[in-house]
Parts: structure tokens; C-alpha cells; sequence
């Protein structure tokens, strides 16, 4: 009985190595760092109609005076000896 216990944990184990090794491997690509022209701000332009609704309703592109100062900060990496 013991015996048959671990013949079937070791058989798991090899056909999981097996399938392990047979499976492909993901192509991963390099993350690319996302630019300000990537976002869908809302935008201040003269002259744009103002949308009238009623009731609860989302407004797809608001026209907003200001949005805040946005800017891109390079990521700077830390680390090595203490």
C-alpha cells in the first residue's frame, strides 16, 4: 500500500518534469515606457460646443481648462552594495 503511494508520487513527478520541459516558452517583450501623447486627456479649445445632458451621463471628451502640471520623470534604479 505504501508502496503504491509512492510509485504514483513519483510517477507524478516525472511526468510533471516531462511536461515542464515540453511546454513553450513565452515570448516576453520589452516593456516600452508610456509617453504623455498615450494618454486621452481632456482638452481647452475656443469655440467647442458644451454638451447638454440630463441625468446621469458620461461625457466622453470633457473640455477642461487645466489638468495639473504633467511631466515625465526618468526612473532611476538604486541598489548594488549596502
Amino acid at each position: 500500500m505504501v508502496w503504491t503511494f509512492i510509485a504514483r508520487l513519483v510517477l507524478g513527478l516525472v511526468l510533471s518534469a516531462i511536461s515542464y520541459a515540453l511546454s513553450p516558452r513565452p515570448k516576453v517583450e520589452k516593456p516600452q515606457a508610456a509617453g504623455l501623447d498615450d494618454f486621452a486627456l481632456p482638452t481647452a479649445e475656443e469655440g467647442r460646443p458644451i454638451p447638454v445632458v440630463f441625468g446621469t451621463v458620461l461625457i466622453t471628451g470633457p473640455n477642461v481648462v487645466w489638468a495639473g502640471d504633467l511631466r515625465v520623470d526618468p526612473i532611476q534604479k538604486k541598489g548594488g552594495k549596502k
